[in-house]
């Protein structure tokens, strides 16, 4: 799966747990260890923790893909890393803490199209 597809494809199963805020970074030529970055939020602990369990039991079995895994709800924050594809799933509370997106601004946005899309992050694809 190319770089562009997991990352829309890590944004569609976030939406589908019902995850909100959701943004799509292309980090191609900002940073040389991921291609994306994906962040949304879930409601609460147990949401975050249901999101990227969904993310991580849908991308192991559809596409053979195991994450390397760090946090956890319980700290606000957990990081599923696929390499090409870096999915950071927040809290409330830790998204407004780290505000990844205000560190990489500069970052061009997908268009993801989902429902728990970010609306003000929204950026046509160049």
């Amino acid at each position: 799966m190319d770089p562009e597809a997991l990352a829309r494809k890590v944004a569609e199963l976030a939406d589908s747990k019902k995850a909100t805020e959701i943004v799509a970074l292309d980090m191609r030529g900002l940073v040389s260890y991921t291609d994306f970055l994906v962040i949304c939020t879930g409601r609460n602990e147990r949401q975050a923790a249901a999101i990227a369990d969904e993310v991580g039991l849908r991308l192991k079995r559809e596409q053979g893909l195991l994450p390397q895994v760090e946090g956890g709800p319980a700290g606000g924050w957990t990081v599923l890393d696929y390499l090409d594809c870096v999915l950071h799933v927040f809290t409330p509370e830790a998204r407004g803490r780290y505000r990844l997106e205000l560190l990489w601004a500069d970052a061009p946005r997908l268009e993801l199209g989902v429902a728990g899309e970010a609306l003000e992050h929204r950026v046509a694809r160049a």
